[in-house]
């Protein structure tokens, strides 16, 4: 049995633009919770990475786990951060093939979606306001 990714996305305004600049936005913001310890790397060519998983939730007591990649000063930053803590973090939907590999030998190229983070906070729980002094902007994305 295969089983397949739905991504589902609920918007609460649309607007139809006629600005041709607008057209090929692709801008997302989450606020969540660090539902998994960041991997925090380097690639062969030396560029910082770290993958974290958040777990934004919805209205009716459910969530979403939405899988991110964070670049450079973001990803060296969010190394040591700690499972629970609530983040706002702002990027680009993007997608990736990669092939898995089973125990009999059989190989399934897949696609994965992921959030390639370019701005990334820390979210104060007292007054939801965001803490400045842990707010890190990484504009250098792959």
């Amino acid at each position: 049995m295969k089983s397949k990714l739905v991504l589902s996305v609920f918007a609460k305004q649309i607007e139809i633009s006629n600005d041709e600049t607008l057209s090929t936005l692709n801008n997302a913001t989450f606020c969540g919770y660090i539902c998994k310890q960041p991997i925090y790397r380097k690639t062969p060519l030396g560029r910082e990475i770290s993958d974290i998983l958040v777990a934004v939730n919805r209205s009716y007591k459910k969530s979403d786990y939405i899988p991110c990649i964070l670049w450079g000063r973001n990803a060296k930053f969010c190394e040591n951060i700690k499972i629970g803590e609530n983040v706002k973090l702002s990027g680009r939907i993007q997608s990736r093939k990669y092939e898995k590999k089973y125990a009999d030998g059989t190989v399934e190229e897949k696609v994965a979606y992921e959030l390639s983070v370019s701005k990334f906070s820390l979210v104060q729980e007292e007054n939801n306001e965001l803490d400045n002094e842990n707010t890190s902007d990484n504009n250098e994305l792959e």
